[in-house]
């Protein structure tokens, strides 16, 4: 791996960590996932995982909210997902330059849809954790996976294309194959 990558590994990390405290007062309102899906995009799977549970030992290790081992776990490889996904979407070759429309909201609908497995996932290491019943945990966390599936539907609507190709011109590379996922 060469130091230009792990430059690019590095600050996204710090990205998604900082973002994340910076958007504490708005519960279940995050630009982590985002982050780490676009790292995958650019980087591939294995690496955009290793974002996703790099960024989640440093903040949920340091978590305001509190240290919960099973929660904790739990985000780090629910978190995977997303830079997993991201790197299989990015190895599929997308055109960012055409059908920008769809392909925004093919994005945006995809966030959507890896928000609810996160949620779910982390709702029931919540309900282990804390709650007498995991299906009541589940069932209580409705209202704030709503928040976080509406909220990555639209960041990933709305930023995943223009970051992609913003990253893609700033590391200098016209393709995302030169990479070398």
């Amino acid at each position: 791996m060469n130091s230009h990558k792990i430059a690019v590994i590095a600050i996204l990390i710090a990205l998604a960590i900082a973002t994340n405290y910076a958007m504490m007062s708005l519960y279940n309102v995050k630009l982590m996932d985002v982050i780490v899906f676009i790292g995958g995009f650019i980087l591939g799977p294995i690496v955009g995982a290793s974002i996703g549970v790099l960024s989640w030992i440093v903040y949920g290790t340091l978590n305001p909210h509190g240290f919960s081992m099973s929660i904790w776990l739990a985000t780090m490889f629910s978190e995977a997902i997303f830079g997993i996904v991201g790197g299989l979407v990015g190895k599929t070759g997308y055109d960012l330059k055409s059908r920008r429309a769809g392909l925004c909201l093919s994005f945006a609908a995809l966030g959507g849809l890896l928000t609810l497995v996160y949620d779910v996932l982390t709702n029931i290491a919540w309900g282990y954790a804390f709650g007498p019943s995991i299906i009541g945990a589940v069932v209580f966390g409705v209202p704030f996976s709503l928040i976080h599936v509406v909220s990555n539907f639209l960041f990933f609507g709305v930023l995943c294309v223009p970051s992609i190709s913003a990253a893609l011109t700033v590391i200098g590379v016209d393709k995302i194959d030169i990479l070398k996922k």
